[in-house]
């Protein structure tokens, strides 16, 4: 854990989660991850929330980057309210994809109720425009918000969420197969088979170790 320049506590632990620069609903998709040690989940504290909370803050609004320096214990029902919006946008990231990966869901409409996790949490802190007009300045526009710095990060992330699969972003949405990979991605390239380089590394050696195990049984037959 890195010092903080007085060298008198510790700085925030960094998130162990995979950031790659996709859009924040993939990005909270991705809390889930998987390596070589089993799959992995940054939601099953609120440590873990804070910690992903601090690692988007530069994509978040100017107004809410300061406060989540000082977030470190989100509550219970903060940390539930992101696990149901993440697993409910992996759901429908699974139908768009055709992704079979995902546990069966022992629920009657999985995909019901994943629009209503989505919907629900959209309306959790309801935003407005606000005028805001100084004698030295000109009209402008800013966002106002409803609840706690976590409820306002939710309720937008799951607005992203509505624009991601309703939009274009929704035909470029591919769940990667890399080996021992769960995430998801928004293809930028049309060439693009992979989430990140590493995995696309990872992929092309499995595929020259099979063609060499092929290649040496085929000779053995």
């Amino acid at each position: 854990m890195e010092s903080i320049q007085s060298g008198t506590s510790a700085s925030p632990p960094r998130t162990a989660a995979p950031l790659l620069g996709e859009p924040l609903p993939v990005e909270l998709m991705n809390t889930i991850w998987a390596d070589r040690d089993g799959v992995h989940d940054e939601l099953t504290h609120p440590e873990g929330l804070a910690a992903w909370l601090r690692g988007v803050q530069p994509r978040l609004a100017p107004a809410d980057g300061p406060s989540l320096a000082q977030l470190s214990n989100p509550s219970a029902d903060e940390l539930r309210r992101f696990r149901q919006l993440r697993d409910a946008l992996r759901r429908l990231a699974a139908v768009t994809t055709g992704d079979t990966r995902l546990a069966q869901d022992t629920g009657s409409d999985p995909l019901t109720a994943a629009v209503s996790a989505v919907n629900e949490a959209c309306a959790y802190a309801p935003s407005w425009s606000a005028l805001m007009w100084t004698g030295d300045g000109g009209p402008t526009r800013t966002d106002v918000a409803d609840g706690t710095l976590p409820a306002r990060i939710l309720s937008r992330v799951a607005e992203e969420g509505v624009r991601l699969f309703t939009g274009p972003g929704r035909a470029e949405l591919r769940a990667c197969h890399g080996p021992r990979c769960v995430l998801f991605f928004v293809r930028s390239h049309p060439r693009r088979e992979w989430c990140s380089a590493d995995c696309g590394n990872r992929a092309r050696v499995a595929r020259h170790y099979r063609r060499r195990r092929d290649a040496g049984e085929a000779a053995k037959a």
